[in-house]
């Protein structure tokens, strides 16, 4: 272990980067179920959702073996959340524009994303990506961490909860701040939710045990400060539904099945790629589309390397991190396995920052993690009875101390100031770490550009700059 992983010379131990790995698992083990049911939520039917699982894990497994050993850092990668919805929106798209099956548009569409792994795997070899990090401004560079903190506790204290207001005949997100906290009186926040009240008041109770044991643990130096605290929200959890919710949250393992369906992949995703159908889309459509998953994946994956590198002093004096082109290579990789499985984009994952903050310094805690992944082939069922609300503990808490960055700002510098606000503000609100990066590059390059500063801009950040806007502006 330590002539591969150089553990010494990291300053950690076999011991904390596997805590580390199980930690940033438990934090992203959502993906596993919640993937196949965004990307086959329209139709598809058991065998695909079946396939979809199948492909989650898989190539998930292989993009965190590429980053363990080719990079040596403990960033884990999964199919993309905001991605994979795109990609169900596109593929329900294909169908109706051609009348295809969803299955068949669902293979069509595999074929954008294998196109979009095989361009990121051809520019990290040629260190093009790793060249657009470079050109990235430092207003930028320094925003993306308390952006992506701020992101991190509105998905902890909102979408991340599991629980849904059922008034109105509509399902719609339960927010911590928003409802529990809100000016609404017990009863009509009770005559709102319906059922799902209780639910909501154990779901608070939850997440914040889980967020103070972290937060006592961590001030009193026990490594495992974020894997402990979510076990005592997942127990704190599973007492308040037998006592209060009156349901059984391990009812699903007794009928669970352990059993890969490998069968049900190679009938509808493993290698199935519909090139037949791709004409009937369109060319024009196609490379539009390759370009919108180029760039958002690019730009996210991006945005979590920097931004949990810099949290933990993973960068040089410039802001660089070591290895950049190896951890870009390894989500190309698993984006390419993921089409060939039967899943969308990979992409790092804002959750490793979980493991990261428990300690982990190198690819031994992105293996741990992979492993784990392909042991949910077997173990799945296991894995859906953590409760949500634990795993936005750790989300919140691990937010907090990202949001610290914002002291690296000089506050007396608006080059550095106006883009990293935009990206502060605008990243919880679109859910996209990309998005909210191009926000920061358009604000930097016009704020120089009118200020008479334009030879400071890079050739490359005036290209970047001009990609987002007609991204915003021109591509649906």
């Amino acid at each position: 272990m330590e002539k591969i992983f150089k553990l010494k010379e990291s300053g950690t131990t076999v011991r904390t980067e596997i805590v580390a790995g199980l930690t940033t698992f438990m934090t992203m083990a959502y993906i596993i179920a919640l993937n196949p049911n965004l990307l086959t939520n329209f139709d598809g039917g058991s065998a695909l959702w079946n396939g979809v699982f199948l492909a989650t894990c898989i190539a998930s497994a292989i993009a965190m073996f590429v980053m363990a050993f080719a990079a040596n850092k403990p960033f884990a990668l999964a199919p993309g959340m905001g991605l994979n919805s795109f990609f169900a929106v596109v593929v329900a798209n294909i169908a109706g524009l051609t009348g295809m099956t969803y299955v068949a548009s669902f293979q069509t569409a595999l074929i954008i994303i294998l196109i979009e792994g095989i361009v990121f795997i051809v520019l990290s070899v040629l260190n093009v990506r790793e060249k657009i990090v470079d050109a990235i401004p430092l207003g930028v560079r320094l925003g993306i961490a308390p952006a992506i903190s701020l992101m991190l506790m509105n998905i902890g204290l909102g979408s991340n909860a599991g629980v849904y207001a059922e008034g109105n005949g509509f399902t719609t997100p339960f927010y911590v701040m928003r409802d529990f906290f809100g000016a609404l009186t017990p009863s009509v926040l009770q005559e709102g939710m319906g059922a799902q009240y209780a639910d909501m008041v154990l779901t608070v109770v939850t997440m914040f045990v889980g967020l103070f044991v972290m937060v006592i643990l961590a001030r009193n130096g026990v490594k495992a400060a974020v894997l402990l605290g979510m076990l005592c929200a997942s127990i704190v959890y599973w007492v308040g539904s037998f006592a209060f919710l009156h349901t059984n949250p391990f009812e699903s393992l007794a009928t669970a099945s352990f059993l890969p369906p490998f069968a049900d992949m190679a009938s509808t995703t493993l290698f199935k790629f519909n090139f037949a159908g791709l004409a009937d889309v369109g060319m024009f459509t196609v490379i539009t589309l390759i370009i919108t998953f180029c760039m958002i994946d690019m730009f996210d994956t991006i945005g979590t390397l920097v931004g949990t590198a810099s949290q933990v002093g993973m960068v040089d004096e410039n802001g660089n991190m070591p290895k950049m082109r190896e951890a870009l290579l390894a989500d190309a990789v698993g984006t390419v396995a993921g089409a060939c499985t039967g899943t969308s984009t990979v992409t790092t994952f804002i959750e490793s920052t979980a493991g990261v903050e428990a300690g982990g310094r190198t690819g031994l805690t992105a293996l741990t993690t992979g492993v784990l992944f392909l042991a949910c082939i077997f173990i799945a069922p296991v894995a859906a009875v953590i409760p949500a609300a634990a795993t936005s503990s750790a989300l919140i808490y691990v937010g907090v101390l990202m949001f610290k960055g914002l002291s690296k700002i000089d506050f007396n510098d608006i080059d550095q100031v106006l883009p990293a606000a935009l990206m502060v503000i605008g990243m919880p609100i679109s859910g996209s770490i990309g998005h909210a990066i191009g926000v920061g590059m358009i604000a930097y390059t016009i704020l120089k550009v009118f200020t008479g500063k334009a030879r400071d801009v890079s050739v490359l950040t005036y290209v970047i700059s001009a990609l987002f806007l007609i991204k915003f502006f021109l591509i649906v």
